[in-house]
């Protein structure tokens, strides 16, 4: 519990790391300062790009006790603003699966590096993000949690598959490796209400341990405070319970 009289102190910085096949990728760290053991989250940015609101994240979930870490996923697509590098990679039609997993895997595995850690490590996601921190702890291990928000495209038709997304992640949910908290907007398209169904359904099926919510009045974003598609109440709500949620399950070392 914060009280006034609380030192507190952040380190964030950018820093460089092994992402999918031993490249060097770069990627944003905040952490609390002191000697820990605290827990670790990778949160995987969504199809805007590594971007400012992401940066932000990254920083509230130091805040929060975590050591944190964003990795860019669009790295190898070169640099710019976060706006034009997103666009680019939208022109290639998106990026591989294989290579935002070993991205990801990479980011969990510098945190599991750090001396200050406790043990424990969750992922975090918004829209694609969302989707690509599913996966992963669907296809690799080393995850505690994680969060799915909004994200679209775990389930797919046949028409969706392609060279970079060769298979759709839902049908990966019978190795997920840890629970689950997903966040969803009524009024979403991508995901749609019926897709979130089909996600529950085979959660259900598999017997993983899940926590599902959805927010009437919210369509797909609904915690960007910076567009128009900002929900207050519902984000607000959101966050209390992405940290209940974590804070059950990587609390511990």
């Amino acid at each position: 519990m914060y009280t006034t009289n609380m030192y507190e102190g952040m380190l964030a910085e950018t820093i460089t790391l092994s992402g999918n096949d031993s490249q060097l990728i770069n990627a944003y760290l905040a952490r609390p300062l002191g000697a820990g053991p605290v827990p670790g989250i990778v949160l995987v940015h969504h199809m805007p790009g590594w971007d400012e609101w992401y940066r932000e994240a990254t920083r509230k979930f130091a805040h929060q006790g975590y050591a944190a870490v964003s990795p860019n996923l669009y790295f190898r697509a070169g640099h710019g603003t976060p706006e034009d590098v997103a666009a680019k990679v939208r022109g290639d039609g998106g990026i591989p699966d294989d290579q935002a997993v070993g991205d990801i895997e990479g980011a969990m595995l510098y945190l599991r590096s750090l001396p200050y850690l406790n043990g424990k490590v969750g992922v975090f996601g918004t829209c694609s993000g969302g989707r690509h921190a599913f996966l992963t702890s669907c296809r690799v291990q080393g995850f505690d949690a994680v969060v799915e928000c909004w994200g679209g495209r775990v389930v797919m038709t046949e028409a969706d598959l392609d060279a970079n997304h060769p298979v759709a992640p839902i049908d990966y949910t019978k190795d997920l490796s840890c629970p689950i908290l997903g966040l969803f907007g009524e009024e979403d398209h991508s995901p749609s209400p019926e897709q979130v169904d089909l996600h529950e359904k085979e959660l259900k099926k598999h017997g993983k341990s899940y926590e599902f919510h959805r927010y009437p009045g919210a369509g797909h974003g609904f915690f960007y405070y910076n567009r128009p598609n900002y929900r207050q109440q519902q984000a607000v709500d959101g966050w209390e319970k992405i940290f209940a949620f974590l804070g059950k399950y990587l609390a511990s070392g």
